[in-house]
């Protein structure tokens, strides 16, 4: 794979760390601004709603810009947007932020996805994706049970400072290593490539089924990972610092289920498809029943990580394919795909918690997405994952 592609996750690593780092400390902060944990939940959601409407604006903006200067301005708004967020005392202020540090990140995802299925061959998107995606998993790892252990020593705002200054090697790492040109902006195009042309794309039903699922499969991996510092400490009984442990190992499952994942997604999507959705539904259902089981509880967190991860992975590499005929958009459509499940997910999982389900609602409601997700899957299974003579054009 071309260096570039590893320049930009690290770029995806800092933002990655952002995204998820709520789920450790969603307690802290709605202890420390005076709100309920389901309302600090919602400001994953709120992150997601930015980069839904963001990820085709800032496409659609950036299609005039310099690939590497619309990635540089990127990374520093999401930086200055850290560094408000971790100085403000009022919720509605971080609320603000982290809608702008979605828009950013939104459009900083969605350039790279486009500019990645330019830097390799046509049959290696997947590939290309499992690299990107490898920065966030590399975050859920690292970078996500750091912010946990800083908010627990420190408090949360020290991992909001901590997002700002690793974006600034994020930012030398894009000056130094992107080409002001990868091929996707409007000037560098085919003539037939226009936003109106690329826009009608979203009318062909095989593009909407698989952002439909991706999206559906993001939703359910997200509506529990939120709420898993509740889960860990409540219902498990373990201690704040295991709030990390459980991360890491989510992390460690996510990052080997996109290695794996990017080597099937490819060539065989159906496989994937039709052995991962099962396994990962009974894996969702199992997590509801056993998680006050501390041993249950690292298990499946692990496993839940890695099927997560291989099966949404190898449906946002679907967006990309379905998507060619979109070479600067393409990117956005699959980033919408990917955080109109991570905005759904939370706000759905948040209505559960105070149920009779208590801290865990949110298992229940991913494994119920899942289902939903396989019923339509399942029977167009073909028809989602051709033959890889059919799927690449």
């Amino acid at each position: 794979m071309p260096l570039p592609l590893y320049l930009l996750a690290v770029a995806v690593f800092a933002m990655g760390t952002s995204e998820f780092m709520l789920a450790g400390l969603v307690p802290d902060i709605a202890a420390s601004l005076d709100v309920s944990v389901g309302a600090a939940g919602l400001l994953t959601s709120a992150f997601a709603l930015g980069m839904i409407f963001g990820a085709p604006l800032m496409a659609a903006l950036a299609r005039w810009w310099a690939v590497r200067a619309s990635l540089l301005c990127f990374v520093l708004v999401f930086a200055v947007a850290h560094v408000v967020g971790a100085l403000t005392t009022s919720f509605a202020v971080l609320l603000i932020t982290r809608v702008i540090a979605a828009l950013a990140n939104a459009g900083f995802l969605a350039v790279a996805l486009s500019a990645a299925a330019t830097l390799v061959a046509s049959d290696q998107k997947g590939r290309a994706l499992a690299v990107l995606l490898s920065g966030t998993t590399v975050a859920t790892i690292a970078g996500v049970p750091g912010g946990a252990i800083l908010g627990t020593v420190l408090s949360w705002r020290a991992t909001f400072w901590a997002i700002a200054l690793l974006c600034l090697p994020a930012a030398f790492g894009v000056m130094k290593g992107i080409p002001a040109r990868v091929g996707t902006t409007s000037r560098d195009t085919p003539a037939g490539s226009s936003l109106r042309n690329e826009i009608a794309q979203l009318a062909m039903p095989r593009l909407v089924l698989v952002m439909l699922l991706g999206a559906l499969v993001n939703a359910a991996t997200f509506a529990t990972f939120t709420f898993l510092a509740p889960i860990v400490t409540d219902t498990a009984g373990l201690g704040e610092l295991w709030v990390s442990v459980v991360l890491v190992l989510f992390g460690v499952g996510s990052f080997l289920g996109v290695t794996l994942a990017g080597r099937l997604s490819d060539q065989r999507p159906g496989l994937v498809i039709a052995v991962g959705g099962p396994l990962l539904l009974l894996g969702w259902f199992a997590l509801a029943t056993l998680a006050a089981q501390p041993v249950a509880l690292l298990l499946l967190v692990f496993v839940q990580g890695t099927l997560s991860f291989a099966l949404g992975s190898t449906l946002i590499a679907r967006v990309l394919y379905e998507a060619a005929g979109a070479p600067t958009m393409g990117g956005s459509y699959a980033t919408a795909a990917l955080n109109i499940g991570a905005a759904g997910g939370p706000a759905v999982a948040a209505a559960t918690l105070g149920a009779n389900a208590n801290d865990l609602g949110p298992a229940w409601v991913s494994g119920l997405l899942v289902t939903v997700a396989l019923l339509i899957a399942l029977p167009l299974r073909r028809f989602i994952a051709p033959r890889v003579g059919q799927a690449i054009r």
